[in-house]
């Protein structure tokens, strides 16, 4: 065994096939989720313990010893009651949880996970009591928020064509009141994962891949018959006033057919926000200046009058696309968003699953598995879609997870010098990911 780890806010098993492929053997995992600990024993023979808050607490240390704690943890608004934004600051919150296993068993690694806004402006002081406690802790981490996306690393590193934002949080154990957990370290270097890839070269066909046409199963992905028209609809919008605007580019904000009106007609009331009102001066004036065609376009489809309200708005990001078909899309409650078909978006509920356009179907569940790294042997058991649609929205990237925490050991070796299992097997570990999970699950 070359290092330990437990898996914390463990969901499906992200970061244990991450930090599995990367050699390393779980020792602890914890979720609350029922659905997602019965796929997460099924698939990784651990069953993950409960309540995190029972199991680590002032009274209470239930998670054993470890080298790495992973955990894409919920971030909580903290007190600001005090001045020093350390550790006490963050009582009452999952990360004082977290803060109290680092505590106690001082493992090496701390690697955590969140979304982008955990390091925006709403959150700052949140972001600087994490940086602040780690540091109080001992730990050597950067202040410098650490973005990945699994769409900007290179295939040939194992990327995946999803735009998934996340932060990550890597810090490394120096030992408490040491200069070096209270210095500013250079930011992990993830600069060759990216280099000589555009990101618009991503084709789902061969880089995910998708599942074959006619494959079984793939029919209870197809779109339903009021899906189709919804398209077909906007499809007709598409190709009509690609050729009605004399080679003008269809707009690209959103398209709001319930407030179309002329100009002249045009009434905004007083308190309306800047931003919808900019919205409604771009809708009246591309409604003025192409209303004929509109109202034909209207006129055939009974001016959508069977269509749900969000549904009859519409927002174009796929440029030069020849049709609405071609697309890729989701179904949002903002609308029918469309884009080129390259990457997707980010995986979420099922309500906004992605929509392949030349498929007339959603991704299916293995391609979302793949859209989430996890090995071809995943299985979701009997699961509902729509259990197996979630636990992958709230998942981790396992590609993501594996390259950020091979950037930090081989930033860190300093701090890792007695710990040359763990350093020899990450460090050894194949650039590539899908390579990785060959040699592990094969």
């Amino acid at each position: 065994m070359s290092f330990t780890f437990i898996d914390l806010f463990a969901g499906i098993g992200g970061f244990h096939g991450a930090l599995s492929a990367l050699g390393g053997q779980a020792v602890y995992a914890s979720e609350i989720d029922k659905d997602a600990v019965s796929i997460y024993e099924h698939n990784w023979g651990l069953k993950p313990d409960g309540d995190i808050t029972l199991a680590a607490n002032d009274g209470t240390m239930l998670v054993p010893a470890h080298d790495v704690l992973t955990g894409g943890f919920p971030c909580q608004p903290f007190s600001k009651s005090g001045k020093q934004k350390g550790m006490d600051e963050t009582r009452g919150t999952l990360f004082w949880n977290i803060a109290k296993i680092i505590e106690k068993r001082k493992p090496k690694i701390v690697l955590l996970e969140n979304v982008r806004n955990l390091a925006g402006p709403r959150h700052t002081h949140e972001w600087e009591v994490i940086i602040g406690t780690l540091r109080e802790l001992g730990y050597r981490v950067s202040s410098i928020p650490l973005v990945v996306s699994p769409h900007r690393i290179n295939p040939e590193f194992g990327g995946r064509p999803q735009v998934r934002e996340r932060i990550f949080i890597a810090a490394t154990y120096a030992g408490k009141n040491t200069q070096a957990a209270h210095e500013e370290p250079e930011q992990l270097n993830l600069e060759h994962l990216t280099r000589g890839w555009n990101i618009q070269n991503w084709n789902l066909e061969k880089h995910l891949p998708l599942e074959p046409k006619g494959a079984k199963g793939l029919e209870r992905f197809a779109l339903t018959k009021p899906e189709v028209r919804w398209i077909e609809a906007w499809n007709d919008f598409v190709v009509t006033m690609r050729k009605d605007m004399d080679g003008e580019s269809l707009p690209g904000f959103p398209i709001w057919v319930d407030e179309w009106v002329t100009t002249k007609k045009l009434s905004i009331p007083e308190n309306t926000p800047a931003w919808k009102a900019t919205f409604l001066n771009k809708n009246a004036e591309f409604y003025t200046k192409n209303k004929k065609s509109l109202d034909a376009w209207l006129e055939r489809w009974d001016n959508l009058n069977d269509f749900p309200p969000s549904r009859r708005k519409f927002e174009w990001q796929a440029q030069n696309t020849k049709t609405l078909w071609d697309c890729i899309m989701q179904f949002r409650p903002s609308g029918i968003r469309a884009k080129k078909p390259t990457y997707v978006p980010a995986l979420v509920a099922i309500t906004q699953t992605t929509i392949l356009g030349p498929q007339r179907r959603r991704i299916s569940i293995r391609e979302g598995a793949r859209l989430q790294s996890l090995p071809e042997s995943f299985d979701f058991a009997n699961q509902t879609d729509a259990a197996s649609y979630k636990q992958l929205g709230n998942g981790v990237n396992m590609s993501a997870v594996y390259h950020v925490m091979k950037a930090l050991v081989e930033r860190d070796r300093d701090l890792l010098a007695n710990s040359r299992s763990l350093v020899k097997s990450v460090s050894q570990s194949p650039t590539n990911l899908n390579t990785a999970l060959e040699n592990r699950f094969r």
